[in-house]
């Protein structure tokens, strides 16, 4: 039966709006299928949060999902019953306070135990608040030591304790080995880096932008990478959506990694250059700017809502050189067949290296999704490689730390076309290691603290 909005969204006075905020949103999330990126802002908007209050909305609702896993371990452990016995209300309510009772330091144990109850109350589980209640009161008493004390040593416990899917966690103790999957997971429930992307077509640069934003932080080669000069990483979050520089097209949400991408292709002035899988749009911009808005992008986009928006985006980024098309990224059109100087592949993946900024993507994936996605991936590359003129420079990017996505492809490829090289971006940057094929990078949320990006360079030699 569908939830009603307003039993969902129902105003607690008694309780703290971040509080409300967050509960909504976890009931959104996990009973409408929600986007948590997406529902927060809508939430925090509607109870009309000031700046603190949604900073603490969005510790709450991020963290309450991406530690899904584990919470659910301790509300079993402490309620008696599994999960599923439990009223959706009830779920999120203890999810929400043992939350804070497990991973928060500074928030009362009595101010998580009561408002949880009052929410409970008001969204019509008087039976359930007395449960919720009895639960979290254990909960302040035994749940940071029973977190604290979960083994990790193999996959299934170490997902467990960093609340990630099991087939994660065997994903990446292989890929990695287990201590690195270990610090991984751990910093996939941190917060992602404040990273922006100073929009030179709008004649904005990092230390401008800086002072225009009021915060603090880091820019240009002190972002800790190099060939970055229009990186900004903030030292605290941004509201970036709310604030009048994102409408005049100052800057772009966008990590570091994301921005090597564009560095690593190099396009220059006057190229024509494919953006395949372009959406939202990103990278797109970037590569405009690096191109000092002289040229012609071909941005390739299959559905037609994600294209609209991505050349609203180009509009409000000043990428004037930008030409949207809606169409299957795996089907070459004839006169596109060696025409382009650069190509940039970026084809759908699993995600898997933003998931500190996508806190329901974990839930959201599945064992199978890396191989049968490694088959789409692989046909993108194929005519992106066909739409290259002799001579010219690929980039083949994702976001995911899969090796079945990201060497797998490649090597398939480059096995296959003998006309086309790899090119050693160990060189280029020498700050980011190497993944588990020599020239190609892998960044790491762990150990750069950015998203984990794949990146390989490939040169069509004849």
């Amino acid at each position: 039966m569908p939830i009603a909005a307003a039993a969902i969204r129902s105003p607690v006075p008694a309780t703290n709006p971040a509080r409300q905020a967050a509960f909504a949103v976890l009931r959104r999330v996990f009973e409408t299928g929600a986007w948590t990126d997406r529902a927060l802002p809508a939430e925090a908007d509607r109870l009309r949060l000031d700046a603190r209050e949604r900073g603490l909305a969005t510790q709450l609702a991020y963290g309450s999902v991406q530690r899904r896993a584990t919470l659910d371990h301790l509300v079993e452990r402490f309620a008696g019953r599994p999960v599923d016995a439990l009223k959706p209300a009830v779920l999120a309510a203890l999810r929400l306070g043992l939350f804070q009772l497990a991973y928060l330091d500074r928030i009362p144990a009595h101010a998580a135990v009561d408002e949880s109850v009052e929410l409970t109350k008001a969204a019509g589980s008087p039976g359930g608040a007395r449960l919720v209640n009895a639960v979290l009161r254990r909960g302040a008493r035994e749940a940071r030591a029973l977190v604290a004390g979960l083994p990790e040593a193999s996959p299934a416990q170490a997902a467990l304790r960093h609340s990630h899917p099991e087939w994660i966690a065997e994903l990446w103790f292989d890929a990695l080995g287990p201590e690195a999957a270990r610090a991984l997971m751990a910093a996939d429930n941190e917060p992602a880096e404040a990273a922006l992307r100073a929009n030179a077509l709008r004649g904005t640069d990092p230390a401008t932008l800086l002072a225009e934003l009021g915060g603090t932080g880091w820019t240009g080669a002190e972002a800790g990478a190099p060939g970055l000069p229009e990186a900004l990483v903030l030292d605290t979050a941004l509201d970036a959506h709310g604030h009048p520089a994102w409408e005049h097209g100052a800057f772009m949400p966008q990590s570091r990694a994301a921005m090597a991408v564009g560095r690593l292709l190099a396009p220059r002035p006057g190229e024509r250059v494919l953006d395949l899988c372009a959406a939202p749009g990103g990278k797109t911009t970037h590569l405009a700017a690096l191109m000092d808005g002289e040229g012609q992008i071909v941005a390739v986009e299959r559905h037609a809502g994600r294209a609209a928006a991505l050349e609203r985006t180009a509009a409000r980024m000043g990428a004037t050189g930008v030409e949207v098309r809606v169409g299957d990224a795996t089907q070459l059109h004839a006169p596109d067949e060696g025409a382009f100087d650069r190509v940039l592949v970026d084809p759908p993946c699993t995600d898997l290296g933003t998931l500190r900024s996508r806190p329901d993507a974990r839930w959201r994936k599945d064992a199978a999704q890396p191989v049968r996605l490694a088959e789409l991936q692989s046909a993108v590359l194929r005519a992106g490689a066909a739409a290259l003129r002799p001579g010219g420079t690929l980039v083949y990017s994702t976001c995911t730390i899969s090796p079945a996505e990201n060497e797998g492809v490649v090597a398939g490829f480059l096995s296959a076309q003998p006309a086309f090289a790899l090119e050693d971006l160990g060189v280029e940057v020498p700050v980011w290691k190497a993944s588990g094929m020599a020239g190609t990078l892998q960044t790491l949320p762990h150990r750069d603290g950015t998203d984990g990006f794949f990146i390989a360079r490939l040169r069509r030699t004849g």
